[in-house]
């Protein structure tokens, strides 16, 4: 790892500060006795994070029988944990429009992240139960390094960041570190633990591009292997496969690194959607077309569903 480089990234304008609402909430949560009173407290000074709360408490998501109607109410439905998710998602979405990267094609970046973070939380629940909304949230902000980089770096980096897009490259890793000594996942563990994120989503983030046969360092990291996976998964399912059956031997190899069985991401496909569009919805970020992506998710599904069966 190229320090150097880090150093340089951290003393640049591409890293954002956490606006005073977020860093506020993050700092009380990771106190063990915090005061959910001040929780609520500091939420309510955002009018834009409240109503935000409040609609995606009211959603299809959770199937509420009657409106939620105070933040205290959204914050007992939703969790902190989830809460979280939101909190930063908000943030990190508002971060990466404002900095109108020309390179970064926003739309397919956040309906990759969205889907990595969907299916990392998936894959958490049978492998990683306690360390769900971990998942979600190391999924989401994977890839906020490559932005970071692109904008800290564009003469050496933006030919890498072309790479990010449909049918582009699976893994930057490799790419990164021969070019500027640095992977653009460690560029992301380096910005949230800057935020003060915990160190189970720093060390994920981090390492989730390692290759699936990495086991030494993978079994120190018990969300990276599953976050990969989600990631590598999620790229095939951001795009309109040219070779469907090249797709479901990738996604079965993925599945099978983290000790699912392939028939399992096969039933995902058909509940994933709705989430995905549910929680774009809430971040008011633009992902591909809920009929375009069901056309893929169907073909996936069946295709594993076959070979599961076989």
């Amino acid at each position: 790892m190229d320090h150097s480089i880090l150093d340089l990234l951290k003393r640049s304008a591409a890293i954002p500060s956490m606006p005073q609402v977020a860093a506020r909430f993050l700092e009380i949560v990771q106190d063990p006795e915090f005061d959910y009173n001040e929780v609520v407290e500091v939420l309510s000074t955002d009018p834009g994070t409240a109503s935000e709360l409040l609609r995606l408490a009211n959603s299809p998501l959770f199937g509420v029988t009657r409106k939620i109607t105070s933040l205290s109410q959204a914050l007992t439905l939703l969790g902190l944990k989830r809460v979280r998710s939101l909190v930063l998602g908000r943030y990190i979405v508002d971060s990466i429009e404002r900095k109108n990267t020309v390179t970064i094609d926003t739309s397919y970046y956040w309906r990759r992240s969205l889907t990595t973070a969907v299916l990392s939380a998936q894959f958490a629940d049978p492998l990683e139960p306690q360390l769900r909304e971990e998942a979600f949230i190391s999924g989401l902000l994977a890839d906020i390094g490559i932005v970071v980089l692109d904008e800290a770096l564009p003469d050496q980096y933006r030919p890498i960041a072309e790479r990010y897009r449909p049918h582009g490259s699976v893994d930057l890793s490799e790419t990164e570190l021969q070019a500027i000594g640095v992977s653009h996942g460690q560029v992301s563990a380096m910005i949230l633990e800057h935020w003060r994120l915990p160190d189970v989503v720093c060390l994920a983030v981090r390492d989730h591009a390692l290759p699936p046969e990495a086991d030494g360092k993978a079994a120190k990291n018990k969300l990276a292997p599953i976050v990969g996976a989600a990631d590598r998964i999620g790229k095939y399912l951001c795009e309109t496969p040219n070779q469907a059956d090249q797709v479901i031997e990738h996604c079965r190899q993925n599945m099978v690194s983290i000790g699912l069985e392939p028939s399992v991401l096969g039933r995902l496909l058909a509940e994933i959607e709705p989430q995905i569009a549910d929680f774009a919805s809430v971040l008011k970020i633009d992902v591909i077309s809920s009929k375009v992506y069901a056309l893929i998710a169907q073909k996936l599904q069946e295709e594993l569903n076959t070979a599961a069966t076989a």
